[in-house]
């Protein structure tokens, strides 16, 4: 099984950025405890703050991969591009937010990436990696 993780913008200073936000653990560290969780599992890590590198991400692996859990950072309310993305392609996607985006600014609590998504898994920290993998599964 290969499932392709891909993270937007910002979310290569986690373990930095905003702790209070969003921990303290970096993505890479975490990365590693999912390979170890999870050793059967091809797993895949990509981060990119350009919107259009996400896109060619998704359609690279979009059709060839058991399962994608996108965490699109802000783009996630902001992209139409993305969504139509995630239509296009076969493989299922799962929305992670590090953070409950209903708990923060207006302005996120509309996610134009999810309802394409098979599922959306908000304010776990990044529990919600995991689950995600998880739901693949089922």
């Amino acid at each position: 099984m290969k499932i392709q993780i891909i993270n937007g913008p910002n979310l290569n200073l986690l373990g930095v950025r905003e702790p209070s936000i969003y921990g303290n653990t970096s993505i890479e560290d975490y990365i590693k405890e999912l390979r170890t969780a999870y050793p059967d599992i091809e797993i895949e890590y990509y981060q990119s703050n350009v919107e259009g590198e996400i896109i060619n991400k998704l359609h690279a692996v979009g059709f060839s991969y058991d399962g994608v859990v996108l965490n699109a950072g802000g783009y996630t309310h902001t992209s139409v591009a993305i969504a139509d993305a995630i239509a296009a392609i076969k493989t299922p996607v799962v929305e992670v937010h590090i953070s409950n985006i209903y708990a923060r600014e207006e302005y996120r609590h509309v996610s134009l990436t999810g309802k394409n998504c098979q599922g959306v898994l908000t304010g776990f920290g990044m529990k919600g990696y995991r689950l995600a993998i998880e739901s693949l599964l089922a």
